[in-house]
């Protein structure tokens, strides 16, 4: 996924009520713009960060700037949390996700559960649906250990318990933890923050949920799917198997 346009540099002041950041563009001037997360971006928001911005001109946005990379514990870092999504479906479709690049349907926002869309449906005619659900993740606390969730998360669960319905009804789920950065070599989830998640996520992955991380490399140019890695989850053996990335060329 390449940044077309080009994404401006600026240095943060800080970041507040969740959506907003204050930053310094290179040229001086202060703005406040949108922070497309909701999470707690912990290692996030160190105030004089590098950071990158993109920027719009819609007359319905109130905000011209939004917040998509900062530079962190010396690796660039994606927090548009929105982009996990698009990053996924180019790493499902490179072939770095097990097998689901052989699914000839891909279908997006789909409907199941009590309340919920799936992220991706895959759908083949010689076998049984794959139901995909994507996390963003870019929480790290131990060098190379990428973990998720940063804060308590309802709906994620929600979500998993919503996937085993899926195993039990006979198709296949799949979590895919898409990680926005590529300083991580293992995902492990954070029950220290969240046991309720995690005691959801090993109910879901003993009920036949499919558990896989991708890491990916991050630079003020592009996003780029790098490869699996290890879910590193204590008692859980669902271990992702390393694949070439494709080209850096590609693009959603």
């Amino acid at each position: 996924m390449i940044f077309d346009p080009p994404l401006i540099p600026a240095r943060l002041v800080r970041r507040y009520k969740r959506f907003l950041f204050d930053a310094v563009l290179d040229d001086g001037r202060e703005i406040t713009g949108f922070c497309p997360n909701t999470g707690s971006m912990q290692g996030l928001t160190a105030p004089g960060s590098r950071i990158w911005l993109s920027e719009h001109d819609s007359p319905s946005r109130k905000y011209a700037h939004a917040f998509e990379l900062i530079e962190a514990e010396g690796t660039v870092v994606g927090v548009h949390a929105a982009m996990a999504n698009r990053l996924a479906e180019e790493a499902m479709r490179g072939g770095l996700v097990a097998d689901l690049s052989t699914y000839p349907t891909l279908a997006r926002e789909q409907r199941y559960g009590a309340k919920s869309r799936i992220d991706f449906l895959l759908s083949a005619p010689d076998r049984p649906a794959a139901y995909v659900e994507v996390k963003n993740v870019h929480f790290v606390r131990q060098a190379g250990l990428a973990e998720f969730p940063d804060t308590v998360t309802s709906r994620g669960a929600r979500h998993l318990e919503e996937l085993i319905e899926i195993v039990r009804g006979g198709q296949r789920a799949v979590m895919l933890y898409l990680v926005q950065r590529d300083d991580c070599e293992a995902l492990r989830i954070c029950a220290d923050l969240d046991p309720t998640y995690a005691a959801a996520f090993r109910r879901a992955t003993q009920a036949g949920v499919e558990a896989y991380a991708v890491k990916c490399r991050v630079t003020p140019t592009e996003i780029v799917p790098l490869r699996s890695i290890v879910m590193d989850e204590p008692g859980l053996a669902a271990l992702c198997t390393t694949k070439t990335a494709f080209p850096t060329t590609e693009s959603g």
